[in-house]
């Protein structure tokens, strides 16, 4: 028929799953009919030749996927975008389709030969030609869209698809007549989904569920008002006739067994010219990382952050160390579809020691607070690593590192310092975006990675921890002995837990030797630490028999009144009538502590400091100069110890519950070490190791 519709399409004469390149192939090697294909082809494009014309190329002996046209190219107008394929398996189909195309007369162009992009299976043009959707992820490159954008003068909206099983954009993904879009949402990242929800209002998006899209629904062929497909359900057909669509479906199941059906068979190649020229386009950064980068395995996370992003990279240049002690840097090109991803990416980058390139340098923006406590909406969130910005042409040192801080720059010298919200006054000057700022990592952190991984797999497996937990406490033995007689800084993070487990006693005597210059807790743990020393139970259980006692449930409270009574704990001490326990430790070897009230407290003690805010500050000035921090079964403390802990400070995490270890790594404390285990038995088997590593050595003469 004539039609101002045009299609082309290859007849599967040589069809055949020969390879795997996509999960449908994976059982299916020579298991397809060519006669049934060819009469499920033959139905197809009768249906699709009563509706438009349909032009068909040449197929070519060896190259069986060439019957899936959608990926030939991509055709606006007169102009045609070639196909770069990812696999070798279909790269020879490409002289065979620029041939037909520069047969019609189309002004052909061709990407590099490393820039797969896929055509029409994975660039699908809005049916009013407003922009063009393009998929990313599996087969086509995220850098191949600012060539497309620029060659056929169109905005480019970028999907990052995520599951393999929807390959090509095409898969799951059909823009129909009248703005009307058929997809299936889990296919996409959620910040393709937002971005489709911004682009088509509600009532014009129609979401499948997955029984319709491994059917291929979305793989579908729209001519004005008809969806041919190869199976739809009863509902979805019902949703489309509402909107005005008659569903023509036809099966293509041979085809299923490749990957493609309907859309993936057919090349729409009459797309109409859009009047308006392109809107957007790629955001394109290169950075630099210098480092022991292989054997700490920056690259690999810098190069994985930044595809689990949305974005995507070009390694430009990789210069290795000649020798193991000898760093590496290498040069990385970082697209991004907008401004939101790539600020995204490169705040993590940085985290992990990229920097811009010396010509690209500039100084950090700075915007001044017009509302006290209030930053502006794109302020740099710092982290633990010591950081370095960019100020008046030289790079500056940030003082006070803490994680979830705000970056504020004096205005009359260079000096550059973590501020909390709260702490924001009128007229501070703080960096907004990423510019002129570098994370700074020391060789030390070369092996980091890989030892983390290493603690962390080790609680999540099913082996027995114990000689682990040996391991671990040898090693803060040295630590705690190492830093004692050098003069060092040891804090302990401790729960009520200590003392509930028999560990009471061993906390003491590590305060009372000398290897604790400070304690931070909460409520609890001073208030059962007390009940023990007084009245010899923690929450009401004899820590002897191990058995409750008559009245034990009131004991902790007779413990926060005797001492509201005293004034403080120290005045407890003076007074007689607090004489042993952690905290009498405490007092009588001038060792400062600080509690952190909540809500659910008791009493509270004098000491406990139900200011949240004061208590932070209290908590950020004892841990200041530390070298070591132990945790000691207490999530919450510990989370809030690791976030206002800058990079370099030793942390261990000692948690009967994996769930404690795993989530201070969360937070970013990357530099914990976490064992598994009873912290009561934990801090037994510390002093025992302090207690060998003390003992005088005694040579037995024979």
């Amino acid at each position: 028929m004539s039609s101002s519709i045009r299609f082309l399409m290859c007849a599967p004469h040589h069809y055949e799953v020969d390879y795997v390149i996509n999960p449908w192939m994976e059982g299916n090697i020579h298991r397809s009919s060519l006669a049934t294909a060819q009469e499920q082809w033959q139905n197809l494009y009768q249906i699709i030749s009563d509706r438009a014309d349909v032009d068909l190329v040449k197929p070519q002996q060896g190259w069986p996927d060439m019957v899936f046209t959608a990926n030939a190219g991509l055709i606006l107008g007169n102009q045609v975008v070639l196909s770069r394929f990812l696999h070798p398996e279909r790269q020879g189909e490409e002289p065979y389709f620029k041939a037909w195309f520069e047969e019609q007369g189309h002004e052909v162009f061709t990407l590099p030969s490393e820039l797969p992009f896929e055509g029409a299976g994975d660039a699908l043009l809005d049916r009013e030609g407003r922009w063009l959707w393009a998929g990313y992820g599996f087969r086509t490159e995220l850098d191949s869209h600012g060539l497309v954008a620029q060659w056929l003068n169109i905005e480019v909206l970028s999907l990052h698809l995520m599951d393999e099983r929807f390959y090509h954009l095409d898969t799951c993904f059909c823009p129909l007549t009248g703005g009307y879009l058929l997809y299936y949402p889990p296919a996409f990242d959620a910040y393709s989904n937002r971005l489709i929800e911004l682009r088509v209002p509600p009532e014009k998006r129609i979401a499948i569920d997955e029984p319709d899209a491994v059917n291929f629904a979305c793989n579908a062929v729209n001519i004005d008002r008809t969806v041919i497909m190869n199976q739809a359900s009863d509902e979805l057909k019902a949703r489309l006739a509402e909107v005005g669509f008659e569903v023509v479906e036809t099966p293509l199941t041979e085809f299923l067994k490749a990957g493609g059906a309907a859309k993936c068979l057919t090349l729409r190649v009459t797309e109409p010219l859009h009047p308006e020229p392109a809107q957007g386009g790629l955001l394109v950064r290169t950075v630099t990382m210098t480092g022991h980068l292989l054997d700490s395995g920056l690259v690999s996370r810098a190069l994985d952050l930044v595809m689990e992003g949305g974005g995507s990279f070009q390694v430009l240049n990789f210069d290795l160390g000649e020798q193991r002690q000898s760093t590496s840097s290498a040069e990385i090109r970082v697209s991004a579809p907008d401004r939101e991803v790539m600020d995204e990416i490169m705040a993590q980058l940085i985290d992990l020691g990229a920097v811009a390139l010396p010509e690209d340098q500039q100084d950090a923006h700075l915007v001044t607070i017009t509302q006290a406590g209030v930053a502006p909406d794109d302020f740099y969130s710092s982290t633990i690593y010591p950081t370095e910005v960019r100020v008046r042409g030289q790079w500056v040192r940030v003082q006070g590192q803490r994680m979830d801080g705000v970056i504020v720059v004096s205005q009359t010298e260079p000096v550059a310092t973590c501020k909390l919200l709260r702490d924001l006054a009128v007229g501070d000057q703080v960096i907004v975006g990423y510019d002129g700022i570098r994370s700074v990592r020391s060789t030390k952190d070369r092996s980091r990675a890989a030892h983390a991984t290493e603690e962390f797999s080790f609680m999540g497996s099913g082996v027995s921890s114990e000689r682990r937990v040996e391991l671990i406490v040898e090693q803060v033995a040295w630590d705690l002995r190492r830093l004692r007689d050098q003069g060092g800084k040891v804090a302990v993070v401790a729960g009520p837990v200590v003392i509930h487990t028999g560990g009471g006693d061993h906390l003491s005597r590590l305060i009372r030797e000398g290897y604790v210059q400070a304690l931070l807790g909460g409520n609890a743990i001073a208030v059962h630490d007390i009940e023990q020393a007084m009245l010899g139970t923690s929450l009401g259980v004899d820590m002897k028999q191990g058995t409750s006692v008559r009245g034990g449930h009131r004991h902790h409270l007779r413990a926060i009144n005797a001492i509201r009574r005293c004034g403080s704990i120290a005045s407890a001490v003076e007074q007689g009538v607090l004489t042993k326990g952690v905290f009498y430790e405490c007092v009588k070897n001038n060792v400062p502590f600080s509690l952190a009230g909540s809500i659910r407290d008791d009493g509270p003690l004098p000491d406990t400091k139900m200011d949240l805010i004061a208590a932070q500050a209290d908590y950020a000035r004892l841990i200041e100069g530390c070298d070591l921090i132990l945790m000691l079964s207490t999530m919450l403390h510990a989370i809030g110890v690791g976030n206002m802990t800058p990079s370099g400070v030793k942390m261990v995490c000692v948690d009967i519950n994996p769930a404690v270890v795993t989530k201070l790594a969360d937070r970013g404390s990357l530099e914990s070490t976490g064992v598994v285990t009873d912290v009561g038995l934990f801090l037994s088997l510390l002093v025992k190791q302090l207690d060998r590593l003390t003992q005088r050595h005694v040579v037995t003469k024979v």
